[in-house]
């Protein structure tokens, strides 16, 4: 076991970063628990959160941060401007919060088409209109050519918390139902699609799309039923809810058939041989209600637009503690464990 100056234990022994520690999944988590927060020494890191609350004048404060390095710059369905701001308002609302202002940090490939730039701060400037959020500053870099696939982008975020809710790990109990805001894998499909590494025709797009509007109108309904929230973007859902069992040390149990999947997601995973609970989403949540608000919940979001694919797919048990089972309509039982390896890299 490595020490650090200050005598701090370091417990990530790889010997160097490989892709799958940018997946989401276990080596993600191996990476930030085993080095990352150790070496900054603080306490707010654990539980692993999308978004720091923070206590400021009265009022509880949202911070976040991402970075973006798809690869196709665009998809259909949406771009890595659009996807930039999306993501962070987006990391924003699971904690509750309704965004304040963003910053937005460029770092530009040397013999980046000056038309393509424009595409995406374009995208930007749209995706946060549409959230009604102000990108207030940010930073731009250059670098050579062939360093960068022509455009990174990193971005902050701000929000204020919603008085009316009161959201995390500590607040989820047996009992309690697992709700899905609509199909998953979509946005990891479409990327792979977009990248021309599989022979299969689809009509099939991203899912990225700001999320604030469904957090704010489960909060006007059922906000003190509301218990926890995650976007399940690298990882997927299986990444979400395995956090989520972990850090509760409860078992979080899912009827596998109610899980919503297009058609064409599930055909390209079958000939991939991946699980959907793993592929990566961008405009759907996953959220855990009380039992006795869960058929309002889902009311309120079928009466959305873009709601209208919600669904309860699951249960907060004792049993099984720490893992995520899934459940066969004939009775047959997986354990769905977090990605381990990185099957689709470079998808936000």
């Amino acid at each position: 076991m490595l020490k650090n100056t200050n005598g701090v234990a370091v417990r990530f022994s790889d010997p160097q970063i490989e892709m799958a520690h940018g997946a989401g999944g276990k080596a993600t988590r191996r990476l930030i628990e085993g080095l990352i927060s150790p070496l900054l020494g603080n306490p707010a890191l654990a539980p692993l959160e999308d978004a720091a609350v923070i206590e400021m004048g009265g009022q509880r404060l949202a911070l976040t941060a991402d970075s973006f390095v798809v690869r196709p710059l665009r998809f259909p369905g949406g771009s890595i401007g659009e996807l930039a701001v999306n993501g962070t308002v987006n990391d924003l609302a699971m904690a509750g919060a309704t965004p304040l202002a963003l910053l937005a940090t460029l770092v530009l490939e040397a013999g980046l088409r000056a038309e393509d730039l424009q595409a995406e701060i374009e995208a930007m400037g749209r995706a946060a209109k549409a959230a009604g959020v102000a990108i207030v500053g940010g930073d731009t870099k250059v670098v050579e050519h062939g360093k960068a696939d022509g455009l990174y982008a990193t971005t902050a975020g701000l929000g204020l918390v919603d008085t009316r809710l009161d959201l995390g790990v500590d607040k989820v109990r047996p009992g309690d139902k697992v709700l899905l805001s609509g199909p998953i894998g979509d946005h990891g499909i479409t990327i792979l699609l977009a990248r021309g590494e599989l022979d299969l025709e689809a009509d099939l797009q991203s899912d990225t799309r700001p999320l604030t509007p469904f957090v704010q109108a489960l909060a006007e309904r059922i906000a003190p039923g509301l218990r926890w929230m995650r976007d399940p973007t690298r990882g997927g859902v299986a990444s979400a809810l395995n956090e989520l069992a972990r850090d509760t040390r409860l078992g979080v149990v899912l009827s596998e058939e109610k899980i919503p999947l297009r058609a064409e997601v599930r055909g390209a995973c079958e000939i991939l041989g991946l699980d959907p609970l793993h592929i990566a989403n961008e405009g759907q949540f996953v959220a855990i209600v009380a039992p006795e608000v869960a058929d309002e919940a889902l009311d309120v979001l079928h009466g959305m637009p873009g709601g209208e694919g919600a669904v309860l797919i699951g249960e907060i048990r004792e049993q099984p503690a720490r893992a995520v089972l899934a459940v066969s309509s004939y009775g047959g039982t997986r354990i769905v464990d977090m990605l381990v390896g990185d099957p689709l890299p470079r998808i936000c």
